[in-house]
């Protein structure tokens, strides 16, 4: 027997009318995607943890309040409350974010063999930082969807969406920051 699946929106109105377990499912659909985001920002797992918390205090008063009411959008809307507590922190510490992976380690992805030597772990550590800035030469624009899409997972119908843009405008950039990446890595020398 399969459960039923039910949108944001159902989930939403349930969890409004009273059903805690709502939110909980809401948020097991979601937290990947969103503490992911939050963590590239911050580049800190605890601060990460606590501004994940404060987006979801932030939701569950929001809907409350009644404040939600973009149905089908649940999440481009919790990653903008996300974006937006990520920047106050910013603000508040005046200070910009540099940019790590998810698991604050290697950007290329590399395959991890159980017995690493310390020369793959060095040269694993070499690309991964070659590779970091190469993105953060990346003007902002392509530097977010590249991102968005390869960290925090989101479709380009979700970054359109949480960058106000169209499908196509996010594809675009996502073709120009890989091709800027090819550029960048031609002229540069990764060693293996």
């Amino acid at each position: 027997m399969h459960p039923i699946v039910q949108t944001d929106h159902e989930l939403i109105q349930r969890y409004v009318n009273g059903d805690e377990n709502a939110l909980a499912t809401l948020l097991k659909k979601h937290q990947r995607k969103i503490f992911t985001f939050i963590f590239m920002r911050v580049k800190d797992r605890a601060l990460a943890e606590d501004l994940f918390q404060d987006t979801f205090y932030k939701v569950i008063d929001c809907l409350h309040q009644g404040k939600y009411n973009e149905e089908g959008k649940f999440l481009p809307w919790v990653m903008m409350i996300a974006n937006n507590l990520c920047m106050d922190h910013f603000r508040r510490n005046k200070r910009m974010p540099v940019f790590v992976d998810s698991d604050g380690k290697d950007f290329s992805g590399l395959l991890k063999l159980s017995e690493e030597s310390k020369e793959d772990k060095i040269i694993r550590e070499q690309n991964a930082l070659q590779v970091r800035e190469m993105i953060n030469l990346l003007p902002a624009d392509q530097k977010e969807v590249l991102i968005l899409r390869h960290y925090a997972d989101l479709s380009f119908k979700e970054i359109a969406e949480m960058t106000g843009t169209n499908i196509n405008t996010a594809l675009g950039r996502m073709r120009y920051a890989l091709l800027n990446l090819r550029k960048m890595m031609g002229n540069q020398v990764i060693v293996q």
